[in-house]
């Protein structure tokens, strides 16, 4: 089977938004190790684990760069030392304050639309600098995302870097849920605000971007290593 790679922001394991994080989608993606879920009143733990399934697979995290399969002739160790040249050319910064909303109909952790010209260009400059080592998808890939519904503007990025958020259309965020009902999402926003209040009270530095690898289809992402951003 054909590995797969993401370049992702993950925040440190030290900090408490990464450990509520994974104990809230239940897996570490550091050690690949499951982890117990929080209790959430009126929802039982196989809802909890079912509406959490997806995001669990790919990790606590938000996209930067989405996931992709290595180009002919490109090998894993290459793809490393870009990102890590990519991340020593890059600034550090405090990311704007996250909170719950609804994307979608998927619960996730998101900035003040106001304030993520940094974030846009962290994630412009993974998508451009790194699409060399991007294989093209299959045809079969391209229809399933035009299945969503896509503008002309994310069908053209589709055509040009294999995904249509990106550029532009990138939206950051950290998502928490599968899509969910109205009802089940006005249920569920208070719970998970009041959890992570503490985990998003203090400032979050955005100082190192993560290679994520999904070793075959259908199995977990896991974080392969953690890039310092400006090393220099």
């Amino acid at each position: 089977m054909t590995a797969r790679y993401a370049v992702y922001f993950a925040p440190h394991e030290s900090t408490a938004l990464w450990q509520a994080g994974c104990r809230w989608l239940g897996r570490d993606p550091c050690t690949g190790s499951r982890l117990a879920q929080p209790e959430v009143e009126g929802w039982s733990a196989e809802r909890i684990s079912e509406i959490t399934a997806s995001p669990r697979l790919y990790g606590f995290h938000a996209t930067l760069k989405p996931p992709f399969v290595l180009a002919k002739g490109r090998t894993a160790a290459q793809l490393a030392d870009a990102v890590q040249e990519l991340a020593a050319g890059l600034h550090p910064f405090v990311l704007p304050q996250l909170a719950v909303t609804s994307l979608d109909g998927f619960l996730a952790l998101q900035p003040n639309a106001n304030s993520t010209a940094q974030l846009r260009t962290l994630a412009d400059a993974c998508v451009v600098e790194l699409d060399g080592f991007r294989r093209a998808p299959a045809a079969e890939e391209l229809v399933q995302r035009r299945a969503a519904g896509l503008s002309p503007r994310q069908d053209q990025l589709l055509v040009q870097f294999g995904y249509p958020f990106v550029l532009d259309q990138f939206r950051f965020h950290m998502t928490l849920t599968e899509r969910l009902t109205n009802t089940d999402a006005i249920r569920l926003s208070p719970w998970l605000r009041e959890y992570f209040t503490t985990a998003l009270a203090s400032p979050l530095l955005c100082d190192a971007i993560c290679l994520f690898m999904q070793e075959r289809p259908r199995e977990a992402f896991v974080l392969l290593r953690r890039f310092a951003l400006d090393i220099r």
